[in-house]
C-alpha cells in the first residue's frame, strides 16, 4: 500500500471509531497518522487528536485533563476554515465552544451532556 492509500485508511479508520463514540481508537489511528507521516495538516491531525483525547479524559473522570486537551485543540482548529478532510471546520469549532462552556459549568465530569459531542461532518 503506498503512502497516500496509508494515510487515508489510517484518518478513515480513526473517523469511524470517533463516529462510533470509541474515543480512544480514533485518537490512537489519527496519532499513528500525525506521527508516521510528516503531512501538510499535521495541525488538523493534532487538533483531531485533542478533541478525541479531551474526550477520553472526560470518560475517565478527568475534568482538568479534558478541559485542557480542548482548549488546545480549538487553538489548532483556529488555524483552518472552511472544509477540511470532508469536516466543516467552523461548524466543528462553534460545536466544540459550547463543549468547552459546558465544561466550565460541570464540577464533575460524569455531569456531561454528551449529545453535545460534535460529530465529524
Amino acid at each position: 500500500m503506498n503512502d497516500a492509500n496509508q494515510i487515508e485508511v489510517l484518518f478513515q479508520k480513526g473517523l469511524q471509531a470517533y463516529q462510533e463514540k470509541d474515543y480512544f481508537s480514533a485518537h490512537d489511528h489519527w496519532e499513528e497518522l500525525w506521527s508516521d507521516f510528516y503531512l501538510k495538516d499535521r495541525l488538523f491531525i493534532q487538533a483531531l487528536i485533542q478533541m478525541a483525547v479531551s474526550f477520553v479524559h472526560l470518560e475517565n473522570g478527568n475534568l482538568n485533563g479534558a478541559k485542557s486537551l480542548l482548549k488546545k485543540s480549538l487553538s489548532k482548529l483556529g488555524e483552518f476554515s472552511g472544509i477540511h478532510r470532508n469536516i466543516n471546520t467552523e461548524v466543528l469549532i462553534m460545536k466544540l465552544l459550547c463543549v468547552q462552556d459546558q465544561y466550565n459549568l460541570l464540577e464533575t465530569a460524569s455531569k456531561f451532556d454528551w449529545d453535545l459531542v460534535p460529530v465529524l461532518e
